[in-house]
């Protein structure tokens, strides 16, 4: 098996998927100084086309895109290069929607904004380290999101199903699913 470092001094392709382009443009600067290959896209659409013609060795894609789910993006790149390491960035994480990343092929899953650091020691990790213990483990109320993110999830994403499951009234389940997961 190729190690992420010997893949990282072979091919340094780095495709970038996010619609948030000022957070896209200083991406894709910060990865292009740390020695990468970069090429952007702002949708899934676009994404796509990207791997097509020469798919790359790393992906750093957003869950929620403009025109789609990102995850598209990580299930298709895997499809097309088993061995590239693809993480999925977003502002709405929980639990499973990671788990979904993680089987669609993604290596690691991380919480915007994150910063270029983060990411290239993700995406240049070797399988087998154990990641570092978190410097702030989840609050009660993120476990309590989690959940509901998690339910919702099993739920199909409906909305009146899962409010049913949860016994919440279905408008305050809409008002918790608008906002972005506690810290």
């Amino acid at each position: 098996m190729t190690s992420a470092n010997d893949l990282m001094e072979q091919d340094r392709s780095l495709l970038l998927v996010d619609d948030d382009r000022p957070f896209l443009n200083r991406l894709e600067q910060a990865m292009t100084r740390r020695g990468f290959d970069v090429r952007v896209a702002e949708g899934v659409d676009a994404g796509l086309a990207l791997l097509k013609p020469e798919p790359p060795a790393f992906a750093v894609v957003d869950m929620r895109l403009e025109d789609g789910n990102g995850l598209e993006v990580v299930s298709a790149l895997h499809e097309v290069r088993p061995g590239a390491r693809a993480i999925v960035l977003t502002g709405y994480g929980n639990i499973a929607s990671a788990v979904m990343a993680v089987k669609l092929g993604a290596v690691d899953y991380l919480a915007k904004p994150a910063d270029a650091d983060d990411i290239t020691k993700a995406l240049l990790a070797e399988q087998s380290e154990k990641p570092a213990p978190p410097e702030n483990p989840m609050s009660a109320d993120r476990v309590r999101w989690e959940h509901i993110q998690r339910v919702y999830e099993l739920c199909d994403r409906n909305v009146s199903e899962t409010a049913r499951r949860l016994n919440m009234h279905r408008r305050t389940l809409q008002r918790i699913l608008a906002k972005r997961a506690p810290r």
